[in-house]
């Protein structure tokens, strides 16, 4: 094998006296344009004789008129060429007979290995390869270079990819070329089965000269270029620089490319697809660059470079960034190398855009020395700012993932670029953050003191010019945040997140050493920005305005937000709040991911002092007054729509904050007592005039644009509010937004929009009257949607006492009923306040209490403190029911804050609730069990209590509380005790319920002797029958309840012992009746005992009482014996 010499220099020299096929001759080829060809030069036109005899004499396929005239000019062209006779002569060949010869060569050279000297194509041969070529005949010429071809061809596939060199004459003599370059042309054309031209072009690298041979091939069949472009870079090498063989494939393609230039950007397409031959793609642009008209746009250089190593192929990024790290390792890097050209034509660039150049010129030579020129700071011209930007990213990308390292030229011409200063614009701002992320990138650009000075000056700069700049490129991510930003990671020693925003602002993940950052931080802690420097720097900062998703960037909101992580405001004494404040109002959809992040770091520096022995170092919360501002226009008066002045998620904001800063409140009460620190919390009123489940309907409507905001408040609400997360609600929310909604929405005439609250009233004090104006506005009123209805709630409201009346239709009260539930899905505390109010009982000469939020959490059973014709009024009933189930879903949240709150006190205040709280702790206890209880222990009609016992399922749970019941010193509460469990002893007949029933006979027994005659008589009368229930559920209390019985007897006959009745007579009979219950079975069938035993005339309590112990004796023998 020869070895040529080390570089391709020696490679491309030995075609450089050669003459190539120039690109206007290869596009005339192309065309078949015989006009260009005519034009051509005579040594230009005997590089394409093979293709143009084969046109001339083969019969074509196109009989067209234009082509037979195109086919004369070419006769014509080719009748004064003396070359075209011997082209004449070989394709008078008989190929058929020469392939077959061909093939039986093969299969003997397969037979006999690939270094026999046999062959069947020559034999004989008298002289070598040259010297037979000129004395053989045509024939003898195309099996001379068929046989070596072959051989070539037959070595490439048994070298199993390694390169070697075969010396050839017949491919190596000057004289020869051309009649060789003839032979093989028309060999490919008549053999293309037995020679594919992918192969000859795979084995013409392997002679000298082969790159000529391939273009001469190529541009005699120019519709194969694509397919030989592409085998070459197939079949190539990885890395083409590293082998002898690569190179000579990267020349030969270049040659290609220069003879059609027109596709050289497409096989360098091919190089990237393959990931071969990286040199031939750089080749390749650095060809197409120099070509370039533009000086002042980014170069194809430039963004091929950076798309390899930027882009998102892995693959892609890896192999190229092996080359440049390939080519870095050999130790001489000559101009050949392509390397080293990309290197040296970057650095021009840069070097043509630099407004002062402190830098030697390029030259070839290593030996020249340097001439440095004065440095001044000057402007970067506005034309040259993108460029520049795309240079350096193009480098931080060549240096963090290619591992490029720069030469003392390059870092410096790298240093002046990012020490410049670039106009006001928004390409500007670019240029100076990419600057200042690769000087904390590469801080090894800055090796000496001059140069750490040069930076010291420029970041004074930044800091100067940021208000600036910002006012005038109108671009609100300004670099000013940046260097913010960066300050604060330094303080708080945030190495990791630095690399962070150093890669996200450049756009590439790259490899940066913490370690390498530390003369960067001393220089910004100590000389540019201290901590204290920081926090008055970035309070004074402006707010975004209308600060969205769409804008990006680092922005004042970053700081801010690392600032309060690392509690820089408390520590130093700096109010944030009107920062916050003015930044939240400010905002727009789509939501900015920030902040809600924000929001929740604000409320954690408020609660939280930022150390134990300062817990007064906290933030200052957003005041009321601030808050109310917010919503102004949204609350108070009748007509609620949203204020132009504050956007939608200026309020969702300030709602999420209100939430959140009452649930962490809540959440960290055991903290702050231990700390003796109670924040103020946001009082009932204020939260009463936010319209909550309103903005939260707006905000269904945005979830795209809020983000994760709508699901956040969804989330607190269920927990804080969940009277506003009623299932019934939310589904009669999607009945009143859907299909139906908008098919009314088309019947919505101008009546309906033209009646107003004022009409309204008119109509419904016409009531008595006329029901048919009410009904015809109530009826166009169901057509307007539920944010259009809310002027008309408190009119609605205010009058559905009216509907109480008789003769009120039931389409009036069911469209009622309609418009309040479309009014609930947007106001619903407010709407329920005001409904609570309206239903009051009318008492005459009685003023009705007004109440607030507050009183119906506290107590829901006000809801059911209405008017009681309500209660026989099915729609209004509905509304009812539905306020009371929201109202103790309220009532639930409210006491369990309240517990929550209160933890930590003294638990015994806690025993007021009649052992309701201690329920509560139960697992096992439900939310309708607690509920139960609560009305059981207030009491209800005793009229109810079938009812409520029968149809109750936890009914069984008040055996629990009935005892305390029992020992409370309201009378009215022991008898609905006593009622209460005599029902349940029927439903219940469990040993507790025997315990506690034996218990009230004693406590009966007790109250015996205490209770005044009225009160004994308020007391025995209506608890009386509840002692038969006893009976029948449990017959041994038959014996105390009888003697229970005698003594209430014996008590009242002493009280009227004095007076003229005597009352002895009876006593006596309950004596019998106690000894003796068998004769007095049937006695209750007597009409005179039913009726009390003809003493009923008497008014007298005492007397009264006696009659109804003796029925309620008869009545628990007569139970007792049917029983039997």
């Amino acid at each position: 094998m020869k070895v040529l010499g080390a570089g391709s220099t020696v490679i491309m020299a030995e075609c450089t006296n050669l003459q190539f096929v120039s690109p206007f001759a290869f596009e005339a080829m192309q065309k078949v344009d015989v006009v260009r060809l005519a034009s051509l030069s005579d040594p230009e036109l005997r590089l394409l004789l093979p293709c143009l005899v084969r046109m001339a004499l083969c019969a074509p396929a196109d009989q067209s008129q234009s082509w037979a005239q195109d086919k004369k000019l070419i006769l014509r062209l080719l009748s004064g060429v003396e070359a075209v006779n011997s082209i004449v002569a070989l394709l008078s060949v008989d190929f058929h007979a020469l392939e077959q010869d061909a093939s039986k060569e093969q299969q003997l050279r397969h037979k006999l290995g690939g270094g026999s000297g046999e062959s069947i194509l020559v034999s004989q041969l008298q002289h070598g390869l040259t010297l037979e070529f000129e004395h053989s005949d045509s024939p003898r010429r195309l099996r001379l270079v068929l046989s070596e071809l072959l051989a070539i061809m037959n070595k490439v596939s048994e070298s199993s990819g390694e390169f070697f060199f075969k010396s050839s004459e017949l491919f190596e003599s000057p004289v020869y070329l051309e009649e060789a370059a003839d032979v093989l042309c028309i060999l490919q054309a008549e053999l293309p089965s037995l020679l594919p031209i992918v192969d000859v072009a795979e084995a013409l690298l392997h002679v000298r000269n082969g790159a000529w041979f391939l273009c001469l091939l190529v541009a005699n069949v120019p519709d194969s270029f694509n397919e030989v472009c592409r085998g070459l870079i197939k079949n190539g090498e990885r890395q083409d620089e590293e082998s002898l063989g690569g190179r000579r494939r990267t020349d030969a393609l270049r040659f290609l490319c220069k003879m059609n230039p027109s596709q050289a950007l497409k096989v360098r397409g091919m190089v990237v697809e393959e990931c071969h031959l990286p040199g031939l793609g750089v080749a390749l642009t650095l060809d197409h660059t120099k070509n370039e008209a533009s000086e002042d746009g980014v170069s194809d250089l430039v963004c091929f470079v950076s798309g390899l190593l930027l882009g998102t192929n892995a693959k892609v990024r890896t192999w190229f960034g092996t080359f440049i790290r390939n080519g870095q390792q050999r130790k001489r890097e000559t101009s050949s190398s392509v390397l080293w050209q990309m290197r040296r034509q970057l650095l021009l660039e840069l070097m043509g855009i630099l407004p002062t150049v402190r830098s030697t010129r390029i030259v070839e030579e290593a030996d020249v020395e340097m001439e440095p020129n004065v440095s001044v700071y000057s402007g970067l011209k506005e034309e040259h700012v993108v460029k520049a930007s795309a240079l350096l990213r193009l480098y931080c990308a060549l240096m963090g993932i290619a591992g490029l390292k720069p030469t003392e030229e390059e870092a410096e011409q790298l240093l002046q670029l990012m020490t410049s200063r670039p106009p006001a614009t928004p390409a500007g701002v670019r240029f100076v953050s990419l600057s200042f992320c690769m000087l904390l990138a590469f801080s090894t650009l800055v090796s000496t003191p001059e140069q750490e000075q040069l930076m010291v000056v420029w970041l004074s700069w930044m800091i100067k010019e940021e208000a600036y700049f910002e006012s005038t490129s109108g671009v609100s991510a300004s670099f000013g945040e940046m260097l913010l930003l960066v300050a604060m990671y330094f303080h708080s020693n945030q190495l990791s997140a630095i690399i962070d925003l150093v890669c996200s602002t450049l756009g590439m993940k790259i490899v940066i050493k913490p370690s390498s950052l530390s003369r960067m931080k001393t220089i910004f802690t100590q000389e540019i920005f201290t901590e204290q420097v920081v926090t008055a720097h970035a309070v004074r900062v402006p707010v975004t305005s209308n600060l969205s998703a769409n804008i990006t960037g680092f922005l004042p909101i970053h700081c801010i937000y690392q600032l309060l992580r690392s509690r820089s405001f408390t520590k130093h004494k700096v109010s944030i709040k009107d920062w916050i404040y003015r930044q939240l109002c400010e905002t727009s959809t789509p939501l900015h991911p920030q902040l809600l992040p924000l929001i929740d770091v604000y409320i954690n520096s408020i609660l939280t002092p930022a150390s134990k022995s300062n817990p007064e170092a906290t933030n200052q919360p957003v005041t009321e007054q601030e808050i109310l501002s917010i919503f102004q226009g949204v609350i108070g008066g009748d007509n609620i729509r949203l204020n132009q002045r504050f956007s939608i998620t200026a309020q969702l904001l300030v709602l999420y904050y209100i939430l959140s800063y009452e649930e962490a409140l809540l959440a960290n009460t055991k903290t702050l007592a231990t700390m003796q620190r109670k924040p103020k919390s946001y009082s009932s009123s204020l939260m009463d005039q936010i319209p909550i489940k309103f903005l939260i309907r707006q905000a269904q409507g945005l979830q795209q644009e809020l983000g994760g905001l709508h699901s956040a408040l969804l989330r607190l609400l269920a927990t804080n509010y969940p009277h506003l997360c009623i299932v019934d609600d939310w589904i009669c929310e999607e009945e009143i937004t859907g299909t139906d909604a908008l098919l009314r929405r088309m019947l919505l005439t101008n009546n309906a929009k033209n009646h107003s609250p004022k009409q309204l009233q008119e109509a419904f004090s016409a009531v008595p009257v006329s029901h048919t104006q009410v009904m015809q506005i109530l009826e166009h009123l169901t057509l307007l949607s539920a944010s259009e209805l809310i002027p008309y709630a408190e009119v609605l409201t205010s009058n559905m006492n009216q509907l109480l009346n008789s003769g009120v239709p039931r389409r009036i009260l069911q469209t009622v009923n309609k418009l309040w539930m479309v009014l609930n899905t947007v106001m619903p505390r407010r709407l329920w306040v005001m409904t609570v109010n309206a239903l009051q009982p009318s008492i005459k000469f009685v003023r009705q209490q007004k109440y607030t939020q507050n009183d119906l959490m506290i107590d829901p059973l006000i809801v059911l403190r209405c008017d009681q014709r309500v209660h026989r009024c099915p729609p209004l009933m509905d509304i009812t029911l539905h306020m009371l189930n929201g109202y103790l879903l309220a009532s639930k949240a409210y006491l369990s804050a309240h517990l929550k709150e209160t933890a930590e006190q003294d638990r015994p205040s806690q025993n007021n609730t009649i052992g309701l709280v201690g329920q509560t702790d139960g697992p096992e206890v439900t939310r309708e069990e607690l509920k139960n209880a609560l009305l059981a222990a207030q009491g209800y009609p005793c009229e109810l209590l079938p009812l409520t016992v029968a149809g109750i399922p936890s009914m069984h749970i008040c055996l629990d509380f009935i005892p305390e019941l029992i020992a409370q010193p309201e009378l009215e509460k022991q008898i609905f005790a006593i009622q209460l469990l005599s029902h349940l002893c029927i439903q219940y007949a469990l040993p507790k319920s025997l315990s506690v029933a034996r218990l009230a006979v004693n406590v009966m027994g007790t109250l015996l002797t205490v209770l005044t005659q009225a009160k004994r008589y308020a007391f025995f009368m209506p608890t009386l029958p509840s002692l038969v229930s006893f009976c029948r559920a449990f017959p041994p209390l038959y014996e105390d309840i009888m003697s229970l019985l005698i003594q209430i007897g014996q008590v009242c006959a002493s009280d009227v012992a004095t007076q003229t009745r005597d009352i002895d007579p009876i006593i006596t009979r309950l004596q019998q009746i106690k000894e003796k219950p068998s004769g007095w079975s049937g006695i209750c069938k007597d009409p005179l005992y039913k009726n009390g035993s003809g003493d009923t005339g008497s008014m007298d309590p005492d007397v009264q009482l006696c009659h109804c112990i003796e029925s309620t004796i008869i009545e628990i023998i007569n139970m007792s014996v049917s029983g039997i």
